[in-house]
Formats: C-alpha cells, structure tokens, sequence
C-alpha cells in the first residue's frame, strides 16, 4: 500500500494559531489554576504545545478514548481505556483534544468528566471537522482550525498509528 500526504495546515500555521489559543485561554483564566486533561494519543502533541504557552497555573492529566482502531472511519463505540489519575471535583477543567469529528467522542468525555463535578469545563479542540457532527451536544470554547470532510494526520493525528509525528496536518489518501 502507497500513502499520500498533501499538507492541509503548515506547521508554522499550526504554531501561531496555538500561541493565539494560548493568549486566549490564558486571559480567560489569568489568576486560576487550570487543570489540562489531554485526550490520548492524538491530542499529546497540540497539549504539550499549547501547555507551554499558557500563561497561568496548569495541573495536567490524561485519559485515552478509543473509536477508530485501524480504520478511517470511526466506529461509533467510544472507550474509555484510561481514566484520570486524579479527582476534578471543583476545578476549572480545560479537555484538550487533536479533532471534534462526529462529536460522539466528545459528547461521551464531556458527560463522563462532568460527572465528577469540576467548577468548569471547557473545550478546546485544534480541529474541527463540522460536516461530519452526528452529536451536536457539546460545542468547543477553543477551536484552532475548522477543516473540511478529509482524513487528515499529523501534528499527532494518525492512521493506524502512523503519521503522528508529522509537523504539519496532512490530508491522507491511501492507495493499494
């Protein structure tokens, strides 16, 4: 099999509008502390360069959810396969995911964390794929890139666990 990769959003795109959501949040926080919970395994690379732009106290912690396996197309069973390490109970909550595709995913992390009770949650999404939305029950505060219906990898996204590593968003065709 023969992938293609024709680059969607340049890195140098992707870092200036992650400074911008930085300076955003970090206004909308300034003097609270914020817990960041980074939606494994495609969310890591956005979290860890939007966390080191925040201008405000930030405790971290990650869950890792799972739709897609191999494929391209998600298969609509959203698991949970790790949870958080530490209680939200009363703290302002910011979940940092890589894509916001049929919204099933997020709607099932929103309910699962407001549960626990935190002060506030929020959203923030690099990219968000409206076309696709099957759940509209959870909108992002915080959205980087809104993009069309296409497959796209890299800056952490990935197809069977490939491509994560690439600086820019790519839109992936893949050939026999």
């Amino acid at each position: 099999m023969k992938d293609t990769i024709e680059v969607m959003i340049s890195e140098a795109t992707i870092q200036k509008r992650v400074l911008e959501l930085a300076e955003e949040i970090s206004l909308d926080y300034k003097g609270l502390t914020l817990t960041l919970i980074c939606v494994l395994k495609g969310g890591v690379i956005f979290f860890s360069d939007l966390s080191r732009r925040l201008q405000v106290d930030v405790e971290m912690d990650f869950i890792d959810v799972s739709s897609y396996s191999d494929s391209t197309i998600s298969s609509g069973v959203v698991r949970i396969d790790k949870d958080l390490e530490r209680p939200i109970t009363g703290k302002h909550v910011l979940l940092v995911e890589d894509i916001l595709d049929t919204g099933q995913t997020l709607s099932r992390l929103v309910r699962h964390l407001s549960a626990q009770r935190p002060k506030s949650l929020k959203v923030c999404t690099l990219l968000d794929k409206p076309e696709r939305r099957v759940i509209n029950d959870v909108a992002p505060e915080y959205i980087g890139f809104s993009i069309p219906d296409k497959f796209v990898v890299g800056y952490g996204l990935d197809y069977a666990q490939k491509y994560r590593q690439l600086p820019y968003i790519g839109v992936l065709e893949t050939r026999d």
